[in-house]
């Protein structure tokens, strides 16, 4: 009777490295981070059962002589423990394969720059041009909603866009790469690049992760207004 306050289950995780019959590693890097908000939505959930009983993963469920407590719920404590242990330990390997899958998405962003300022430079020498400056920006921002992922990022009304992602100046094409850029990236985090204006001397430059959501409380994915220049 002693540890009827501890779970009896293993620590370890209860999906065995799948989620909804599939296997998590052929989860997207999307689908991992909405199985993440699913297993902290869960994991709340499961907290505020053990609030509602005035206990915690570490309150005794045996009164002082060895019995089981008689003003709690002990099987459905008992329960929640073991689940909320088992929880965090999938939580532990999905931030371990979400961590992995950023570094890789970055990775892949950055070729993507890399690729595009290639291209543009060898088609300006290609015609002859002298090469324009690569970080000149492309884009001005006219407006920042409270509360907004573009807000959340640190993006500024007057800031000036000179990198979104693999997107820049040579091929922004009216801002329709970068509207494509955001609707393929929902929910990952976008590397921007912009200029911001100095009032003791020459415009400063910033860099952000700007994570497009749709379900932030207002209109697009942003939540700012980008004007092209």
């Amino acid at each position: 009777m002693d540890d009827l306050h501890a779970p009896t289950v293993a620590s370890g995780p209860t999906t065995g490295g799948y989620s909804n019959g599939v296997s998590k590693d052929q989860l997207s890097l999307q689908e991992l981070m909405a199985e993440k908000d699913r297993v902290e939505a869960e994991l709340k959930a499961l907290g505020q059962v053990l609030d509602s009983h005035g206990v915690n993963m570490n309150t005794t469920l045996t009164t002082f002589d060895g019995f089981p407590r008689a003003d709690v719920d002990v099987a459905q404590i008992r329960t929640t423990r073991a689940r909320i242990i088992r929880l965090k330990n999938d939580y532990k390997d999905l931030m371990a394969r979400i961590e992995k899958g950023l570094h890789e998405h970055h990775a892949r962003l950055q070729e993507q720059a890399q690729n595009n300022t290639a291209t543009s430079a060898f088609s300006l020498s290609a015609g002859g041009a002298a090469p324009a400056a690569v970080e000149a920006p492309f884009a001005k921002v006219n407006s920042v909603v409270a509360g907004s992922p573009a807000e959340t990022a640190g993006l500024q009304v007057g800031d000036s866009i000179t990198k979104f992602g693999w997107v820049d100046w040579t091929n922004h094409d009216k801002l329709a790469r970068l509207a494509q850029v955001v609707s393929q990236n929902e929910g990952l985090p976008i590397i921007v690049k912009a200029l911001r204006p100095s009032a003791a001397g020459p415009a400063e430059t910033i860099e952000m992760r700007l994570t497009p959501r749709s379900n932030w409380g207002g209109r697009g994915m942003l939540g700012c207004n980008l004007l092209p220049l």
